[in-house]
C-alpha cells in the first residue's frame, strides 16, 4: 500500500544539518501519511552514529529510518536509495541543508493533486535573511556557455533568452528544470521515466532528470507558496569553490559532459565548449582595455574537455 508522501534525505557527513532538517519535516507533517528516509551515504566520520542516536530519542512510532548505503554512491545514487525503499504517491527530495516553513507540506502536495500532469512541483526557496533564490533555469545549451565564458552584460543581454537563470517573475513554460535542493516528484512519472541518472555523481543530474521528464510529456510546476529555507553549499564544496574561483573537482565537469552529450549529442558538445572558449576570449579581450571580466574558474579551460571521447563516463567521482 503507498503511503501519500516520502521523504529522502541524504546525509554526507552533515549530521547537524540533517536533523535540523528532518525535525523541520516533523514539525510540519501533522497528520499526513508520510515517511521519511535518511540515506547516509558511507559518511565514515560518525555522523550516522549519531543521526541514528537522535532518532532513538524520537517518540515511538516517529516516521523516520535511517538508511546506511554501502558506499558513497552521490546525489543520484543517494536519492535512488531512498525512494526505492518507500512505496509513495510522491517524492520530496530534500537538501539536509534545507529546512521547510509551517505549511510547507500541504501546500505543495495541493499543487501536486491540482496539477496531475506535473512530473515536479517547484517550491520557493529563500537565504535565511528570507530573500528568494533562483532556483528555476532554462537548460545549459551552447550558447549560455558563450554567455558565462565571456560573462559580459552586452553579450548576455544580447543572448538573454538562452541565459540559463529564471528570475523569480518567470514564465511558468519557461522552466526547463528547477533545483533538487527541494523539489517534489510525481510517483507516476518516476514509475514512468525511471530514477535518476546514477552516471552522475552530483552536479546536472537534476537538469538531466527534467529534461528526461519534459522529453516524455512530464511537465513542471511552481507552488511558490511552499516554501524552503536553503542554506546554499552546507552540503557540499562546489558552490563555495566557485565562488573563489578555485578548481572544480572533475567530477563536476564529468557532470557537465554527459548533460550536453545527453541534451545535445556530441556535436553540441563540442559546440558548448568552443563557445565557451571563444567566449573566454572576450573576456581576454576586455581586460587589455581595462573592462575586468575574469569569472573563470582555475584550469577551466582545460577541464571542460573532461570525458570529451567518452562523454557518458567515468564520473570522475572520488574513490573511483
Amino acid at each position: 500500500m503507498n503511503r501519500v508522501l516520502a521523504i529522502s534525505i541524504i546525509n554526507y557527513r552533515t549530521a547537524d544539518l540533517t536533523i535540523g532538517c528532518v525535525q523541520s519535516v516533523l514539525d510540519d507533517l501533522g497528520n499526513l501519511d508520510a515517511e521519511i528516509i535518511v540515506v547516509d551515504n558511507l559518511s565514515e566520520d560518525g555522523s550516522a552514529d549519531q543521526i541514528a542516536a537522535w532518532i532513538d530519542t524520537l517518540p515511538s512510532g516517529s516516521p523516520v529510518r535511517l538508511l546506511r548505503s554501502t558506499s558513497n554512491s552521490g546525489f543520484s545514487g543517494g536519492h535512488n536509495q531512498g525512494m526505492a525503499s518507500a512505496h509513495a504517491d510522491y517524492y520530496l527530495i530534500l537538501n539536509s541543508d534545507a529546512v521547510v516553513r509551517q505549511g510547507f507540506l500541504a501546500r505543495i502536495l495541493d499543487a501536486a493533486r491540482r496539477h496531475p500532469d506535473a512530473g515536479f512541483i517547484a517550491p520557493r526557496l529563500e537565504h535565511e535573511d528570507g530573500v528568494t533564490q533562483i532556483s528555476c533555469f532554462r537548460f545549459p545549451n551552447p550558447l549560455s556557455e558563450l554567455i558565462r565564458g565571456a560573462n559580459s552584460g552586452p553579450v548576455t543581454r544580447m543572448l538573454q533568452a538562452y541565459d540559463v537563470p529564471l528570475g523569480p517573475d518567470l514564465d511558468e513554460d519557461a522552466i526547463g528544470w528547477a533545483s533538487f535542493a527541494c523539489i517534489l516528484v510525481n510517483g507516476a512519472m518516476m514509475r514512468d521515466i525511471g530514477p535518476m541518472d546514477e552516471g552522475y555523481f552530483l552536479y546536472f543530474e537534476d537538469a538531466e532528470y527534467c529534461l528526461r521528464a519534459r522529453r516524455a510529456g512530464w511537465r513542471i510546476r511552481r507552488c511558490p507558496q511552499a516554501v524552503a529555507v536553503h542554506f546554499r553549499g552546507g552540503s557540499g564544496p562546489v558552490k563555495s569553490i566557485a565562488k573563489a574561483r578555485g578548481r572544480l573537482p572533475a567530477y563536476y565537469y564529468s557532470s557537465r559532459t554527459r548533460f550536453f552529450y545527453q541534451a545535445y549529442g556530441r556535436v553540441g558538445l563540442w559546440l558548448a565548449n568552443m563557445l565557451w572558449s571563444a567566449g573566454r576570449g572576450l573576456a581576454l579581450l576586455r581586460r587589455v582595455f581595462g573592462r575586468p571580466s575574469d569569472n573563470a574558474r582555475a584550469f577551466e579551460g582545460r577541464d571542460i574537455w573532461t570525458n570529451i571521447l567518452k562523454p557518458l563516463g567515468p564520473r570522475r567521482a572520488p574513490g573511483e
